[in-house]
């Protein structure tokens, strides 16, 4: 209990009610209510906490205590597999995380020391509904983080990184030595995990009323609160924290930067990083799309036809549930997930568009980036005709009118046929993204772009706009052939793909780092320029990255040239072309966003105005 008498207030309201047991029934959202409330709490003025020595690797978090070790390649302090919450199962499913149970009974009083060598185990996994793709179980009792830290960190910033996987999969297992490393050691990294699936996101009114919905995203929440409380034992500064993410964990930062209605200022975090920010769709929590799959897993479950269905859920193994949920995610359309964020009137109060035009936001900056090809990884590849993409937009976009969707189709032209030369195109003139990509000509690279604008561009461009004055935000392309989602991944986070030149992963890596320690990510000259340029030291828009208005929005393009080309397949049959070392030369370069690909601005503002119907 002495670590709850000086836990932060962020962090109390949520879990008093659970160091008992867990939530009653009528006053189970209320609680959580209470905690959402209390995190608007200065979290600064902390309680005496204990301190590591500079000498040891044992940290001790009064709950637990954990020694690190030390990566003689890296050079970093490393501590795996640390619990920030106790296991969601059983009862204590669909309700808020709950501190970890104190192990100082254990040895009468002596609290034991835990090797963090190894990494906790992954949260129940499920993958979108594309054929071919596995059932991988996982664990409930996943709620552990991973710190990486300099030998020698005292008041470093810090990033909290959030991984991607759709609100299905994904986990920490995440090795942030490369990027630490090209900044000469100048951040802490901490990579969380939490509930995925129908286990982090099943909604319903039933859900509400007798836990929580979005448990995923509370989970971040309540990790962040975790940095505020202990990252000074790792040699963090709670007050300069970047949380950041990719897809779904860029999705994720997106949330936080709107949670509780923009009330929370820099409580939790400074800054935030959106790489290819995740966007489908957003529904209230009762609306019929949640609903009708959380009676599918229900009744997947063996459930649905219990007086308690809820009950009879948190009474249920645990395969029996992670079948349950991916089979509900595999009866989707083809790239959906069945479970994802809603609004839950505490946590998440609007509909994210709305809240994002109108500039209410958490936090001071933000770097938002997207790839150049977002969508084929999750658009179907056989549609050929107009009847082929009329059909699938139906499916895409369930709730718009046969006028809308004949709006979409009228907004997004082509000039290509199926069977026309595939190609990347520069951004600025001749076809653009609407036409053709090294994945799809014609119908097919329609589609492929309208779910990528819809999808993943779009919201980076809003995120982008709901930064600007007085806050302030930066915005950029990673184009690299063939940059599909999740392409760009290797090159901030290692280890790097043939096709990524070391010039462009030491510039991405130092753009991301600039910004977690320097509140902008512009780069040097000879680092924007490349050592294998004509001219390192030639003037780069990159080192004096323009922020991003609403006016005139700018954003980098990370490209390269040269290299040996090489042929590529990708997961779903296209054959593209990359090109490896040697001669692979940096092209970093300062774009206009808003004519970009024939008038992307213009068609992020036609997808804006849909989004109330999508909804999004």
């Amino acid at each position: 209990m002495r670590l709850f008498r000086t836990l932060p207030l962020v962090v109390a309201g949520l879990i008093a009610p659970c160091l008992s047991g867990a939530f009653p029934s009528s006053t189970s959202q209320d609680a959580a209510a209470t905690f959402l409330d209390r995190l608007l709490v200065d979290t600064r003025g902390l309680g005496d906490v204990p301190q590591r020595q500079p000498s040891s690797l044992i940290v001790d978090l009064g709950y637990a205590k954990y020694e690190g070790y030390n990566n003689a390649t890296s050079g970093l302090n490393i501590w795996k597999g640390i619990r920030y919450a106790a296991p969601p199962t059983g009862s204590q499913r669909w309700q808020p995380p709950r501190l970890p149970s104190s192990n100082d009974t254990v040895t009468g009083g002596a609290v034991p020391v835990t090797a963090a060598t190894e990494f906790g185990p992954i949260c129940p996994q499920n993958y979108p509904a594309v054929p071919g793709l596995p059932f991988i179980p996982g664990d409930e009792d996943c709620l552990f983080l991973n710190v990486y830290a300099p030998a020698d960190a005292k008041d470093l910033p810090v990033m909290v990184y959030i991984h991607g996987g759709g609100y299905g999969y994904g986990d920490g297992r995440i090795d942030m030595s490369e990027i630490i490393g090209a900044n000469e050691g100048g951040f802490v990294a901490v990579v969380i995990q939490y509930r995925l699936g129908a286990l982090g996101f099943l909604s319903s009114a039933d859900v509400k009323a007798r836990g929580v919905v979005n448990a995923g995203l509370l989970d971040q929440a309540f990790a962040l609160a975790w940095v505020q409380r202990f990252i000074d034992l790792f040699g963090g500064n709670r007050g300069k924290v970047t949380i950041a993410g990719e897809s779904a964990g860029a999705g994720s930062v997106m949330y936080h930067t709107l949670a509780v209605d923009a009330s929370l200022g820099t409580t939790l975090f400074k800054n935030g990083i959106a790489a290819s920010p995740y966007l489908p769709f957003h529904y209230d929590y009762d609306a019929a799309f949640p609903t009708a799959r959380y009676q599918a897993f229900a009744e997947k479950a063996g459930c649905s036809s219990s007086v308690d269905v809820l009950a009879c859920l948190r009474g249920k193994d645990s395969m029996t549930l992670q079948l349950a949920s991916a089979n509900t995610t595999f009866e989707q359309p083809y790239g959906f997930w069945a479970f994802y964020p809603v609004t839950d009137g505490v946590y998440i109060k609007s509909l994210p568009t709305e809240q994002m035009k109108q500039k209410r936001v958490n936090g001071e900056r933000l770097l938002v980036g997207h790839n150049a090809n977002e969508g084929p990884l999750l658009t179907p590849p056989n549609i050929v005709s107009v009847a082929d993409l009329t059909s699938w937009l139906k499916l895409e976009f369930p709730n718009l009118s046969a006028g809308q969707i004949d709006e979409i189709l009228a907004a997004n032209p082509t000039k290509t046929g199926a069977n026309d030369t595939r190609f990347e195109t520069n951004g600025l003139t001749g076809l653009t993204a609407l036409d053709v990509s090294q994945s799809g000509t014609g119908q097919q690279q329609r589609a492929n772009n309208i779910y990528a604008e819809a999808t993943f561009v779009c919201p980076s461009y809003w995120l982008s706009d709901a930064f600007t004055s007085p806050k302030s935000s930066w915005h950029y392309q990673y184009s690299v052939p063939f940059a599909w989602h999740t392409a760009d991944i290797p090159g901030y986070f290692g280890p790097a793909t043939p096709n990524q030149g070391p010039g462009i992963v030491l510039a991405f890596r130092k753009i991301w780092g600039n910004f977690i320690t320097g509140d902008d990510p512009s780069i040097s000259n000879d680092i924007a320029n490349g050592a294998s340029g004509a001219d390192a030291g030639a003037e780069n828009g990159a080192s004096k990255w323009p922020v991003w208005t609403e006016e005139a929005p700018k954003q980098v393009n990370l490209n390269q040239t040269g290299g040996v080309p090489y042929e590529f397949t990708t997961s779903w049959g296209a054959r593209v072309t990359q090109f490896m070392a040697p001669g692979q030369v940096n092209d970093i370069r300062v774009v206009p966003a808003d004519v970009w690909e024939g008038g992307r601005g213009a068609r992020c503002e036609f997808w804006k105005g849909l989004a109330p119907s999508i909804p999004a």
